[in-house]
């Protein structure tokens, strides 16, 4: 026997406690808009507003229902929910974390409405043909890794160079970078060769942070009192430390290897980390981490490695929320929507933090019916479990934010003799 009820009652229980921990210090309307939206999108697995209005299973006109959450998701980010929501993150990750920066695109094709729509390469289009541009906008995101590699969003902006008064993606860039040491204090921050830039660096070094930040062939480093470029060291050393890794979906060997080198017209010190064996070109990273012995160069490239978490992160949005098909025009709205579904990836990743043997955690994975047992991202298979287990609900939240008002008083006519 299945005892759909409870079970949907003790995910749904889960839900709303959440919310209100991030919604805790806004107005009732407020907060309960907050339960619409997580609840919504995580019955639906959809950003779309007709779709999370469907979950509601409110009594009113769905028309009048959509208007409703358009109206306040036009308001943009509450700055009380978010700071509230960072206050949780932090409680939930390490004090000295990892902190992946990346960049990716919402790619909207056929969009002619869309507030400030520019124009963005488009990653997937690119990976048959080189350099295809699509109207769209630029999402520039940064996530700390939990103690068990669940990657949870600290920093998340869409953003277009049409908008009025645009300066330039480096300006999120270090948004994101201050955001992450404001709320740590210091953290090592992993980046890609898209970050491979002076200014990147000497932000990083100004504001006292560690980081792994991968090279390209163009960067010249100063080696024994001249500059040199980055290939011609790397042709100069052979992988001497074996390391065995999980990487993009397979077991592989990497061979590491590393120099001491400076980099920028300051000449900071850094290590340049060489990884052989991975990729078809060796892998260059840069780290001004300390490097002591063959175990810090190590931590190093696994550091780097983890960022696949990132990458996993932003297709979980777009395929298994569908994030790229949302609706709404103005771009404050578009925003806030992001920031919901951040909100309802936290929450996955709250649950994929669980034990194995945690009772709601057991009910979703055995809901979601996956073919392979052991899996390494495990946000698809809770967010399918999670619809599934919603599935069976018949009311969405709106008991749990019942308006009590006071008894209805009829004024009586005492006659007196």
């Amino acid at each position: 026997m299945y005892n759909s009820t409870s079970k949907t009652y003790k995910m749904k229980r889960k839900i709303i406690t959440f919310s209100n921990k991030i919604s805790l210090d806004l107005h009732k309307p407020q907060r309960k808009f907050f339960a619409d939206m997580t609840y919504g999108i995580l019955a639906s697995n959809s950003c779309l507003l007709t779709d999370i209005t469907d979950q509601l299973h409110e009594t009113n006109k769905k028309v009048n229902i959509v208007e409703r959450l358009a109206n306040q998701l036009s308001k943009g980010i509450y700055e009380k929910s978010s700071k509230k929501y960072l206050k949780w993150v932090k409680s939930i990750t390490p004090d000295y974390p990892t902190i992946h920066i990346d960049d990716t695109d919402i790619v909207k094709p056929d969009g002619y409405k869309f507030e400030a729509l520019g124009l963005v390469r488009d990653g997937s289009a690119s990976a048959s043909a080189k350099n295809v541009y699509s109207k769209g906008y630029h999402v520039t995101e940064a996530v700390a890794l939990t103690e068990n590699g669940n990657p949870i969003s600290i920093y998340s902006t869409i953003h277009s160079s049409a908008e009025k008064e645009y300066k330039s993606i480096n300006t999120h860039t270090f948004s994101a970078i201050e955001t992450g040491v404001s709320l740590y204090g210091k953290a090592t921050f992993v980046m890609d060769r898209g970050y491979d830039g002076n200014k990147t660096f000497n932000r990083l070094n100004d504001l006292n942070q560690d980081y792994i930040i991968r090279i390209t062939k163009k960067r010249k480093l100063f080696y024994r009192n001249k500059w040199v470029t980055s290939t011609e060291l790397c042709n100069r050393r052979k992988g001497k430390i074996k390391l065995p890794l999980f990487y993009r979906g397979k077991e592989q060997t990497a061979y590491i290897s590393h120099i001491k080198s400076q980099i920028t017209a300051s000449r900071n010190h850094v290590t340049l980390v060489l990884v052989y064996g991975i990729t078809e070109h060796p892998m260059m990273l840069v780290t001004n981490k300390d490097i002591k012995a063959k175990e810090d160069v190590i931590q190093v490239a696994k550091k780097y490695f983890s960022r696949w978490r990132i990458e996993e992160y932003f297709r979980c949005k777009k395929q298994q929320f569908g994030f790229e098909n949302f609706r709404v025009r103005k771009l404050k709205a578009i925003n806030a929507l992001n920031f919901h579904l951040t909100i309802c990836m936290s929450f996955l990743a709250i649950m994929a933090e669980q034990s194995e043997t945690n009772c709601l955690k057991v009910m979703i994975m055995k809901k979601a019916n996956a073919v392979r047992q052991k899996v390494f991202f495990t946000y698809y298979r809770l967010a399918k479990g999670i619809k599934g287990m919603l599935a069976y609900a018949h009311e969405g939240v709106r008991r749990w934010y019942k308006t009590k008002r006071p008894k209805y008083r009829q004024q009586v006519l005492k006659l007196t003799a």
